[in-house]
């Protein structure tokens, strides 16, 4: 059954298109150059990495979101490679299309400043930012390691093998931040994506990994792993989380948070991008976005639209001081 956002979208269209007719027949505003309102049909949602980590978790969550909101059918497509590369290029040659969305997080912002890709930021149209996803530094449950100190120490003196997933992702955010915090260098092992830094973590390939909560709560009940500090800047409310110290309670002064959100391709209608951004709001106003972000230990930090697109200019700013060329 449509929402009531999608039965006022359908009941204003018919209103407008009848006003046209006694008006000579102009176009109504919210109408695009066929005369008719943006009607989304065969909706992909691209997820730009591998199925079972936060980006694609988020993903699903947005698109089961925006079905509720607008009455539209939305179909995932994971389209990973080359650390989110091969999902947002594909997502590049969409221009124009509103019935194309992506599931973006800080590789948006990051593949630009490292990579020779044929995109920035200003490629496409933000539509939302849902809120933000800090990490925590784990280890296996049975690891010499007992705080984030002891993690630098160790590099300092023999190193330490650390996961990534790509060279653009969050995790190889805030440890180069911590290298250039704590004047050390981690050995890194790159992965594609969050489920497979897991794997990695907990068969012994490498000793260290920096995942968002939501993706090793279980581990971490279970005694499978260890988080030995929270790179945020206060500690986690949540109380699964609470005990957690922060890196910079242990004296790593280091707090980044990737953003979740989503977002269309460049060069779509003004309607197109009206109606995604309404749709996000009401999305926004739900009780599955406020599961989401609970599920995910996560901060609601919406923004939407030209608010989103600052936000994406100045978090691009902050992250070429770490990571660009």
């Amino acid at each position: 059954m449509k929402s009531r956002f999608a039965l006022l979208a359908i009941s204003a269209a018919s209103a407008l298109a009848l006003t046209a007719c006694s008006s000579g027949g102009e176009q109504p505003a919210g109408a695009d150059e066929g005369g008719t309102a943006f009607e989304p049909q065969d909706v992909r949602m691209i997820v730009p990495f591998a199925a079972g980590g936060g980006s694609d978790v988020s993903g699903r969550a947005i698109a089961s979101g925006l079905e509720d909101a607008t009455g539209a059918t939305i179909t995932v497509e994971n389209r990973e490679g080359g650390s989110g590369a091969v999902g947002y290029s594909h997502f590049l040659a969409q221009e124009g299309n509103g019935n194309y969305l992506l599931a973006s997080e800080t590789a948006l912002l990051a593949l630009p400043l490292t990579t020779d890709v044929g995109f920035t930021h200003e490629s496409f149209t933000p539509i939302m930012k849902l809120g933000d996803d800090y990490t925590l530094v784990v280890v296996p449950g049975d690891s010499k390691f007992k705080t984030c100190t002891d993690v630098v120490d160790a590099a300092k003196a023999d190193g330490v093998v650390a996961a990534v997933s790509g060279a653009v992702s969050l995790d190889e955010v805030v440890f180069s931040l911590i290298e250039q915090d704590q004047d050390v260098t981690f050995d890194r092992v790159p992965f594609e994506g969050g489920s497979e830094v897991l794997a990695g973590l907990l068969g012994g390939t490498v000793e260290v990994a920096s995942l968002n909560p939501s993706e090793v709560l279980g581990q971490l009940e279970s005694g499978d792993l260890r988080a030995l500090c929270a790179l945020s800047e206060e500690r986690y409310e949540y109380e699964a989380l609470a005990d957690i110290p922060t890196a910079k309670e242990q004296g790593i002064d280091v707090a980044f948070a990737q953003f979740r959100g989503f977002i269309a391709p460049g060069g779509i209608s003004d309607e197109a991008r009206e109606y995604w951004v309404e749709a996000a709001k009401e999305f926004a106003k739900s009780d599955a976005y406020t599961a989401y972000i609970e599920e995910n230990l996560m901060q609601p930090k919406p923004l939407y639209g030209d608010e989103f697109a600052e936000y994406l200019a100045g978090n691009s700013a902050e992250l070429e001081a770490v990571v660009g060329k």
